[in-house]
């Protein structure tokens, strides 16, 4: 399962999204929804999301080239962060709908709405569910960010629900529930899209991965017969591949062309020991004398 098979599965979101955009707006409009009609609005920003997705993913499978010796790769969290900051417009958006038409007066809502909605809250889910995990094993935070984008509209889909039930089961003194309801939904959203925004922003920056992995890099490199230490180790993801810079200490009495070939078997024992390491740069140092 590579790139291409998650850009493949953010197109198969975005036609879902396409539908459940069109679906909960006519039933909003139709069944005197305001959740349902403010969902649906955040249902046709996410057709926006999982194309910006889709083309990031497209555009980070692309093999390096001479002006991109390391790929494509950054072009993933880049993807990640356009993604959630469409979350968060949407959470702004779905506010300020919802509390738009809090004090006016209001019809009750359709009782076909309820079936609907639940419907679409299973629905999402599974996306979201499937999408996670794809994104999990692929280590992409932009397929992550676009999961999160289906739990998000799930969300405000139960939001709906809450607010649509209370308001048909409650009588007309529950009419405004459905917006009220919603409206405390977008906080929970816009939070959804900050926790996919800030791992976006690490790899764009080069952060250092989780200490667990440069210390399972640094115990491969150890056991490489002829290195003595590894003295300097630096790993940085460049999409959802790894790229390991490392100095390690041999015996400094060694021929030029025995170091060589340790450093060599180095390189060869990370990549077969960790998938995602695409690249391993060793520095060879004659390891310090101990004093006699």
């Amino acid at each position: 399962m590579d790139l291409h098979t998650g850009a493949r599965l953010a197109l198969f979101g975005a036609g879902v999204n396409v539908v459940m955009a069109i679906v909960k707006l006519l039933a909003g409009f139709l069944g005197h929804s305001q959740a349902l009609v403010a969902d649906g609005m955040e249902s046709a920003l996410d057709v926006v999301s999982s194309a910006i997705l889709w083309s990031g993913l497209k555009y980070a499978a692309r093999p390096a080239d001479l002006d991109h010796p390391y790929g494509h790769g950054k072009a993933e969290p880049i993807a990640g962060v356009i993604v959630s900051l469409v979350i968060m417009g949407a959470a702004l958006l779905l506010a300020i709908a919802s509390a738009s038409g809090l004090g006016a007066p209001r019809a009750v809502p359709a009782p076909f709405t309820l079936g609907l909605l639940v419907a679409i809250i299973c629905i999402k889910e599974a996306l979201y569910q499937t999408m996670r995990r794809i994104g999990d094993r692929l280590g992409s935070v932009a397929i992550r960010a676009d999961a999160l984008h289906h739990r998000s509209d799930a969300i405000t889909s139960v939001a709906a629900l809450i607010g649509v039930s209370l308001a048909i089961f409650g009588g007309p003194r529950y009419a405004h529930a459905d917006g009220l309801v919603a409206l405390g939904s977008c906080g929970w959203i816009a939070f959804l899209g900050f926790r996919i925004l800030v791992p976006a922003l690490h790899d764009l920056l080069d952060a250092a991965p989780p200490s667990d992995l440069a210390h399972a890099v640094r115990q491969t490199a150890l056991e490489v017969p002829g290195v003595s230490a590894v003295e300097l180790l630096r790993i940085r993801k460049m999409g959802l591949e790894l790229y390991v810079d490392l100095h390690i200490e041999v015996d400094g009495l060694i021929s030029v062309r025995e170091g060589h070939q340790i450093a060599h078997a180095v390189k060869d024992e990370i990549r077969a020991a960790h998938g995602r390491v695409a690249d391993v740069l060793v520095h060879v140092e004659p390891a310090m004398a101990e004093p006699g």
